[in-house]
């Protein structure tokens, strides 16, 4: 399973979902689905935007965990 971190590297920014969502040109809702793991994909270009922004790697935000 692949576990979305983003919440964690919002906290070390001191960075709100809206702030997030004005800077990545992404909806709030759209975050929202990828923040709480409800999302089944995601693009490259908004994985790079967020990375960009936050200023992190993707191994940051996203994560495997085998499934048990």
């Amino acid at each position: 399973m692949i576990r979305v971190n983003l919440d964690v590297m919002m906290a070390k920014r001191k960075m709100s979902l809206t702030e997030l969502a004005e800077k990545v040109n992404i909806t709030m809702a759209n975050l929202s689905v990828l923040k709480t793991e409800k999302a089944r994909a995601i693009r490259f270009s908004t994985l790079d935007a967020i990375c960009k922004v936050l200023d992190c790697q993707p191994g940051d935000i996203l994560e495997y965990t085998p499934d048990n």
